[in-house]
């Protein structure tokens, strides 16, 4: 989905004083999400699901599950790890973070994005540093799973 596509919908949910969205497009899942307060910090979260492997036969078998889950970048932006210049990283090296949970913030055009924890676990690495710019797909994350 594109960043403009995305802005529509943005634009339209504060219009309704909708405080989420979910589209389907494209095999990809698009979240949108808002704090009913003033001046808060918009979400957007983008899942595309995995597609099944297949066997020699045709038929689709389960792969097994990695022991971590990838956290990746939504956008293109800034990747911050703090709310603030001054303050403590959202999370850490051993942090344990649960479903929700906010682990960094992505500026891109000067709109602050909160990327949140899909899963529960703990924060086993952290893959960019702060202020690093970050494209579409950039794993920043791997939380352990518990």
């Amino acid at each position: 989905m594109k960043e403009s596509d995305i802005r529509k919908y943005a634009a339209l949910m504060k219009e309704l004083e909708l405080t989420g969205l979910e589209i389907t497009e494209n095999n990809q899942v698009v979240r949108l999400e808002r704090a009913v307060s003033a001046g808060a910090i918009e979400q957007v979260t983008v899942r595309q699901p995995a597609a099944p492997a297949e066997s020699p036969a045709g038929l689709s078998k389960e792969e097994p599950a990695a022991d971590y889950i990838s956290v990746t970048s939504p956008i293109v932006g800034v990747f911050y790890a703090a709310p603030a210049e001054n303050a403590d990283a959202y999370v850490s090296i051993g942090s344990p973070v649960k479903k929700g949970d906010v682990l960094c913030v992505i500026e891109a055009m000067k709109l602050m994005n909160e990327i949140a924890a899909e899963e529960t676990g703990v924060i086993s690495q952290i893959c960019v540093t702060n202020g690093q710019v970050v494209e579409y797909g950039t794993e920043l994350f791997r939380i352990a799973r518990r």
